[in-house]
């Protein structure tokens, strides 16, 4: 098993749910960890909870401003020595008939979901490069399983898969271990909803952050590449 312990990590979108679920994860298991959220506001409320946990630090990052990921990871360097981990989480979803959907929603999701992560990994390559790091990319079981009103979203998550188990296939030649995680349901608050004691079927934040934490520690000779998550039961009508 490798050891873990005090390395660094970048998660984008840690400010809420299964960013911020990893990110506590990792705190928990001694490693350093760097989140980005898009407002100061939101970044402040999660690191301070983080801090609790072990040493964190928050950054004002859009994955849509390929410059502004440039700079985290700089900051990240320049403060811990190293970049280790990368989680490019950081997503957004829009629902709607083709018929319904607008340009604007079309444009961030494909922006967010599938450029952003780009955007995410070609900033953070060439520090992983130097600690033969490990990425990981969080798609969905909707970049599997296609479905009504899911134009945007399928198109961005079914590209993110394909996106990196590419990646994948390029990056071992550096020494740099890809993986993406697809899960089902999880509570979190995506797409405008408030996780309740409704939410006990689903998957946890917290057990997404184990998982994570699980396959980093496993002999560097093994490489789970693609892993489809769903909740052990069924949906609670």
């Amino acid at each position: 098993m490798r050891s873990i312990e005090n390395k660094t990590a970048l998660i984008t979108g840690g400010t809420k749910g299964i960013g911020y679920g990893i990110a506590e994860a990792m705190l928990k298991a001694n490693m350093k960890v760097a989140i980005t959220g898009r407002n100061q506001e939101g970044v402040n409320k999660a690191l301070a909870d983080l801090s609790k946990h072990g040493e964190a630090v928050g950054i004002v990052a859009d994955v849509r401003d390929a410059a502004a990921l440039r700079a985290a990871t700089d900051l990240i360097v320049k403060q811990w020595g190293q970049l280790d981990v990368v989680i490019a989480n950081a997503g957004v979803g829009h629902f709607g008939s083709i018929t319904e959907l607008t340009d604007e929603q079309w444009n961030e999701t494909i922006d967010i979901n599938l450029t952003g992560v780009f955007n995410t990994v070609r900033a953070t390559i060439p520090a992983l490069k130097d600690t033969k790091g490990y990425i990981f990319t969080i798609a969905s079981l909707a970049g599997a399983n296609f479905f009504a009103k899911g134009t945007a979203y399928n198109a961005s998550k079914f590209g993110l898969v394909g996106f990196t188990q590419a990646m994948m296939l390029d990056l071992r030649h550096e020494g740099i271990n890809v993986s993406t995680i697809m899960p089902g349901s999880v509570a979190t608050y995506f797409n405008n909803h408030t996780p309740n004691e409704e939410d006990h079927w689903k998957i946890q934040i917290e057990d997404l952050g184990q998982m994570v934490v699980d396959m980093l520690k496993l002999d560097p000779r093994t490489l789970p590449s693609k892993i489809e998550v769903r909740p052990s039961q069924p949906p609670v009508k």
